[in-house]
Parts: C-alpha cells; structure tokens; sequence
C-alpha cells in the first residue's frame, strides 16, 4: 500500500475484517460440506455448491489485493460486498434444503454486520435483502435428501438440531468477534478525536501566545531603551569609584540588555519561521547554557556532557524549550541541579535532576497543562510550551519523582538521520 492513511481509515478496516471473516467461512463452508459427504453421505448437488465456494473465494482474494491499494471504501462498496455474501449464502442454501436448512439462521450475520459498521439506510437494505432471500427459499429450493443414517424421524429431527446449535454458534462466535472488534475500533477512535481536540486547543493557545509575544516584543522594545538610557546616566553620574549602587547598576544593565537580546532574538525568529539547523549535541547545550547562566548567574547545576558524538537538528524554538525546563528545575531546586546528557543510537536524551520537593499527586496529574502553575508569579506556560516544541520535533518529556528525593525531567529527541 502507498498511502499508509489509507489503511486506518474506518471503512479499510471494516472490509478488511470482513475479508478475514469470509475466509473463515469459506473454510467452514467446505468443512460442513465435507462432513456432510464423508458421515451423512447425502446426494446433494456437489458441483453447483463447490462452484459457489470457489467463486466466493475468488471474490475475496480478490477485495484482499483491493485493500493494498490507495482507494478508501466506501459505504456502498461494504454493502456490496456483505450482499455478496447474502447471495452466496442463499446459493448453497437452495441446493441444501432451503428454509428447512438449519443453517438459514446465519442471514443474520450480514445483517449484524451492516448494523454495526453501515449507516441507517443500508442497514434496512440489507434487512430487506436478507428478508427477501429467506422468504423465496422458504418456497423455492432443493429438498435434502435423506440420509444414509437417518432410519427414523428422531434420527433425522436429531440431525436436524445438532445443525441448528452448530449454526447458533457460528452465529455468536462471529457476532461477538465482530462486536468486540468494533467497540474496540470506536473506543480508539474516540481517543484519537480527544487527542486531536487537545492538540488543536493547545495550538490554538500557542498561535495566540505566539502573536501576543510578537506584539510585546515591538512594545518592550521602547520602555527598554528608556531603562538602558536612565541607568548608562546613573552610572555616569556615579562616576569609576565602585559602590554597591553601581554594582546594581550594572546588574541591572546586564539584565536589561539580555531583555533587548531576547526581544532581538524573537524578531529574528518570526523572520526566519520554519529554519532548522544541524548542530552537535554539545555545541547546542554549550549555547543553552551560557545564554541561560547570563538569565540566571545565581544558578548553580552539574553538567555532564554526552560521552559520543552526536548531532541534532534544532530549531529556533528547541532553545526557549530546553531554558523552560531548566528554569522550572532551577526554581524548585535553587541549592542546584544536575544535567545529564547522553545519546543511544536514534536519540538524544537530556535527564535535568532537582533536588527539591518533588512532585505532588495534582502537579503529575496537571503538569504541562495550560496555565497550570503552582509557583506564585507563575503563568503555567512553560512545561506547556516546551511539550509542544519536543512532540512537534518528535519527541517526549516526562517527569517523574526520584527515589532519594526530587524529580527529574527527561527529553527525548530523535538524532538529525535517525527514523521517528
């Protein structure tokens, strides 16, 4: 199959149990027939009824090779097809007893079949052509013969019900197959729709988000040259002679310059959309901290680089992503933390331990979640933000308690050539 969509769209794997259900039959189909040969040795029509098998078999290699194809099913195909099954039934039915056949009760696989995977419409159409074919052979038909070991009416009535709880049991054994299946399929799709639902919202936020940010990123611009002109004056009225004002001062410029660096940076970002880069793993956490540590001097951590060489592939939004959860580790852990880097052979995987109080019963549950926060001046928009940039570049991040206290945060991005 080219397009592998295809195959899990609904109506792909709804023939596709059919076809699998159908072989089952044919099977049975010929097992029943060769029983009936070989231990009530009747004189049925053997030819006109092994032609119908073989045909029904024909048709459904046939739909097997349909299904590689790029072609979606529609309504109309599934109702074609389990009509088909309709007339083969049917067939074989005349040619052994008609409605005297204790088989005739598997009309109503179809009709299941049709009710569970086909809209309302079809659904009476083929209780009409299942209805139709029952009610013709009630009078059109091939009587059975007796049999060879049928020499008494108790004989041939025990017969007789041993076919009906055979078909009775063909009947539950498929339907219940086929019921478990299809709840099976609506439950998963059902959690598909509520991931997509989650997905759209959050991007939703993130656009929103994204266009405010561009928008303060312009406003920001000017209260911030105002602050870098008033402290330059306040420092050149303090004169060379060091103070503890000047030191601020000098805080406070560096901040504010990192302030107009970030602002820069977003700019340039909103420019240059979509741009990715190929960068070693150590040349990109290199970058991460320094630009982090100038944010946050007071920040103490341990790194310990990956021991192999490895390269990535970043975007202009995997920085911010990875100073988000620094900084979150950073905040419930200021003694320090510790950051672990190490490759395996498809992934990058970056562990950030804190040495705080790790995580309550509601954080686990709702971390990452938008605007959900438990620090004071907190916006519950970072865990959220970096989950969305690593799943976009095809990666997880979880959190997870430590035994000797604290929690971890681990990143898992696939390596630049490395198959998600």
């Amino acid at each position: 199959m080219n397009n592998p969509l295809i195959s899990v769209l609904p109506g792909h794997s709804q023939l596709r149990r059919l076809v699998i259900l159908r072989s089952v039959a044919i099977a049975a189909q010929l097992l029943t027939l060769l029983s009936v040969w070989h231990f009530l040795e009747m004189a049925l029509d053997w030819s006109a009824m092994l032609i119908t098998i073989a045909t029904l078999a024909g048709i459904n290699l046939f739909t097997w090779l349909r299904l590689r194809g790029d072609r979606p099913v529609s309504n109309p195909e599934l109702f074609v097809q389990l009509g088909i099954d309709v007339l083969a039934l049917s067939v074989l039915l005349y040619y052994g007893g008609g409605s005297t056949n204790p088989f005739v009760s598997l009309f109503l696989l179809p009709l299941v079949i049709a009710a569970a995977t086909l809209p309302m419409p079809y659904t009476w159409g083929m209780a009409l052509l299942t209805t139709a074919s029952y009610s013709v052979l009630m009078f059109y038909y091939q009587p059975l013969p007796h049999s060879h070991h049928d020499h008494n009416s108790d004989s041939a009535f025990t017969t007789h019900v041993m076919g009906m709880w055979l078909g009775f049991f063909i009947s539950a054994v498929v339907v219940a197959y086929f019921v478990t299946q299809m709840a099976q399929a609506v439950r998963k799709r059902d959690e598909q729709l509520a991931r997509a639902r989650e997905e759209i919202l959050r991007n939703e936020r993130i656009v929103a988000l994204g266009t405010q940010a561009a928008g303060a990123a312009h406003e920001m611009g000017t209260p911030l040259s105002t602050m870098a002109v008033v402290i330059n004056e306040l420092q050149h009225e303090l004169g060379a002679e060091p103070s503890e004002l000047r030191d601020s001062l000098e805080i406070l410029d560096e901040q504010v310059r990192g302030c107009k660096r970030i602002l820069d940076k977003i700019l340039s970002n909103a420019q240059e959309e979509g741009a990715t880069s190929i960068l070693s793993v150590d040349a990109m956490m290199a970058e991460v901290l320094d630009e982090w540590q100038l944010l946050r001097p007071t920040a103490v951590y341990q790194y310990q680089a990956a021991s192999t060489p490895a390269k990535l592939a970043v975007d202009t939004t995997l920085r911010a992503a990875l100073m988000n959860l620094l900084n979150n580790a950073a905040d419930a852990s200021p003694q320090g933390i510790e950051i672990v880097c190490r490759c395996d052979e498809k992934n990058f995987i970056l562990t950030v331990i804190d040495h705080g109080a790790g995580l309550s019963e509601e954080v686990a549950r709702y971390a990452g979640s938008a605007f959900f926060t438990t620090k004071q001046e907190g916006r519950g928009l970072g865990l959220m933000l970096a989950n969305a940039t690593v799943e976009r570049l095809g990666g997880t991040v979880s959190l997870l308690n430590n035994h000797q206290g604290g929690a971890s945060t681990e990143l898992i991005l696939p390596l630049a050539g490395a198959s998600i």
